[in-house]
């Protein structure tokens, strides 16, 4: 595909026809030209330029010079591109707006247990319930290689709020590290966390529980290629669901044993 084909599709994707992105791509090689020449660089009857360099005319894409003939120039690129994406985000704010007035008020897409196959996937989920945390975080990681930064900063973020921000890790070394990337969580170390079992080549990575009802537990696999280890959750919302209810116990457990232990220390 030669660049000028790989430039009219990108501007297909992003909402122009596929005459207007053809016209559009030939005055940008030719600077500037009459409907003719336009016909013959952009390989579309001549008869269709006209009504396809006004539509671009009336996105402000292209320039008219009244001559006899008529010649037309393409905007700058730079202006085009930012004009291009001032009306692709508006249509996709209207959209989300229409479909949010869809959606039922009191519906939510968290009722039962839903399944995360990609990493990239996992990441957005914990950020997601980070952001939307408003009293406390309890986060347990005994694989920290799944934590990207977007956590990290999800997790300051919410301390920043005012939100209780509980982290458990499972080495002192783990325990710097976190501490230094969310300085205002309490950062714990958990060995118990360092020995996990390994299942089928599976193991724990991540398990955040935000507000006593938001869930996400997720597991690394050993993939059969080198040095790739795939991640894979389960996520829920609701304190009623069975999965939220034994966690939210088991997780309260362990706080009430490390509150216990400082009272000892102490």
């Amino acid at each position: 595909m030669s660049n000028a084909e790989e430039a009219v599709s990108a501007l297909e994707g992003l909402g122009l026809t596929e005459y207007e992105a053809r016209c559009f791509v030939a005055l940008v090689r030719i600077s500037t030209g009459t409907a003719k020449e336009i016909s013959q660089v952009a390989d579309i009857p001549r008869s269709r330029v006209y009504d396809t360099i006004e539509r671009l005319d009336r996105k402000g894409l292209v320039s008219v010079q009244q001559t006899e003939p008529r010649q037309y120039k393409a905007v700058p690129v730079e202006t085009a591109c930012r004009r291009i994406r001032e009306d692709y985000d508006s249509r996709i704010n209207a959209a989300e707006r229409s479909l949010g007035q869809l959606e039922e008020p009191d519906s939510r897409d968290d009722e039962g247990m839903w399944a995360i196959t990609q990493k990239e996937h996992v990441t957005e989920r914990v950020v997601r319930f980070l952001e939307e945390a408003e009293e406390t975080i309890h986060y347990l990681v005994p694989a920290t290689e799944v934590v990207d930064r977007p956590i990290l900063d999800g997790l300051q973020s919410a301390a920043d709020r005012g939100v209780s921000v509980y982290i458990e890790v499972p080495t002192g070394d783990d325990r710097e590290e976190f501490a230094a990337a969310v300085p205002d969580a309490d950062v714990v170390v958990a060995p118990d966390l360092e020995t996990t079992s390994t299942v089928h080549d599976e193991w724990p990575a991540q398990l955040l529980m935000a507000d006593q009802e938001a869930i996400v537990a997720a597991g690394v696999k050993e993939s059969d290629l080198p040095d790739v280890v795939n991640e894979t959750a389960v996520w829920t919302y609701g304190r009623d669901h069975g999965f939220a209810v034994w966690t939210r116990e088991l997780l309260d457990d362990r706080l009430e044993e490390r509150d216990e232990d400082r009272t000892t220390d102490d």
